[in-house]
Formats: C-alpha cells, sequence, structure tokens
C-alpha cells in the first residue's frame, strides 16, 4: 500500500453508502418492491445502488403511470420514523465534514430533497447548504448532470473538485463530469484506473491550505 495525495478546492459528496449507513432501511424497502412485484431482490438491489428511486420503478416496471407512483411508495416507506431510526453515519464521515468549510462541499444526491436531509439528521451529520437532489436534475446517475450542476452552485471548476462515491452509478457519475473521484467505504472493487479506491473515510485526513485542501489516504 502506498501514501497519495491529491489537491482539491472542493468536496461533491454522495450520501447513502458515502455519508450516511442506510442500507438496512433501503434493503427493507426494495424488499417489499420485490415482493409484491415478484422480483428477485438481488437484481433489485444491484440495479438501484445509486440510482433515483423513479430510475428504479421504471426499470423494472416500465415508463409508466403504475411505476411513478411506486416510486412514491418507495419514498414515503423510506421517510417512517422506522427507517429513519435505522440510519446511521458511515464511519470517520462527521470527522471528515468537520474539517472542511461549510461552503466548500456539496451534496449530491439520488435522494429526494426531503429525504436527504431527514437523513442527515437523523444520521447527526452537518446539514449541507448547498445540495443537488433528485428534483434538481432531469438525468440521474450516471449521468454526470448532478456533479456538474453542484459544480455551477460552487463556482468551482468541476476538473478541481473531488466526487466522494460508493457505488458504480455514482462513480461512473463522476467520471463523466471530469472531476477527480473518490471509490469509499469499500462498496465497489473493480474501478478504472483514474479513480482512486478508498476503503473507509476514516482513513483519509485533510489540511487546508491557502485556497486549495490537500488530501492524504492509503491506497
Amino acid at each position: 500500500m502506498a501514501i497519495h495525495e491529491i489537491k482539491t478546492k472542493a468536496f461533491l459528496f454522495d450520501m447513502d453508502g458515502t455519508l450516511v449507513d442506510s442500507r438496512p432501511v433501503v434493503e427493507n424497502v426494495l424488499r417489499k418492491f420485490s415482493e409484491k412485484h415478484n422480483l428477485e431482490l438481488q437484481k433489485v438491489i444491484d440495479y438501484a445502488h445509486g440510482r433515483q428511486s423513479i430510475d428504479t420503478a421504471t426499470h423494472f416496471l416500465g415508463n409508466n403511470d403504475f411505476a411513478m407512483q411506486e416510486a412514491k411508495f418507495l419514498e414515503r416507506e423510506e421517510l417512517l420514523p422506522q427507517s429513519l431510526k435505522l440510519v446511521k453515519a458511515m464511519t470517520g464521515a462527521k470527522e471528515l465534514l468537520d474539517l472542511i468549510d461549510p461552503n466548500d462541499w456539496v451534496l449530491v444526491t439520488s435522494a429526494s430533497r426531503e429525504i436527504a436531509l431527514e437523513r442527515m439528521k437523523a444520521a447527526q451529520l452537518p446539514i449541507p447548504k448547498i445540495t443537488v437532489c433528485a428534483e434538481d436534475v432531469t438525468n440521474g446517475k450516471p449521468s454526470p448532470d448532478g456533479y456538474l450542476l453542484a459544480a455551477t452552485k460552487i463556482d468551482i471548476p468541476i476538473q478541481q473538485c473531488v466526487v466522494f462515491e460508493d457505488a458504480e452509478a455514482g462513480i461512473q457519475a463522476g467520471i463523466n463530469s471530469g472531476a477527480q473521484v473518490l471509490a469509499v467505504n469499500g462498496f465497489v472493487n473493480n474501478v478504472p484506473n483514474s479513480v482512486y479506491l478508498v476503503n473507509s473515510l476514516d482513513k483519509i485526513t485533510i489540511t487546508h491550505e491557502q485556497d486549495f485542501y490537500r488530501l492524504s489516504f492509503t491506497i
């Protein structure tokens, strides 16, 4: 293993699986969805990881009004109090965010804004000043639209931003955007050579130097 360093001016964070551990919630909701529609659970989980609810519903049920209603069902289930009680922060997430100026990071998530804010609150993580959520983009991940919009909102060229992701769809979105990309928390193993693979957020150190941040991590 070797220590690697990169420089960045801004941080673009995915939420689920990156900052927030919502796997028990998501898998429970997807289990209900799969049983309801006689779908193979693992195939649904594999496809849904990192994607918007509407994209998952239309992929398995077709692009129709029924799928739209089922996507709303998924989101309602995820907002139930018993669902939010299962949400927790990923190891090292709070400590990492505490090292970054609130104006220098954006939450870029496939979740709705309501779900995103409720999950961040349930995980006892800082509430982001700037967000890009499902309702802000027409095309969800792996489209780069969310990350490109985030760079615009923070007024930093995307090439000077670093994306933190855990899912294949999100990693591809980061690559497509032109940002530097870190794949974190060990949910994917095979990534392109341009992507840095870091097993846990607590393996990353950040120092703020004048007008940029220096990240150090073991790969």
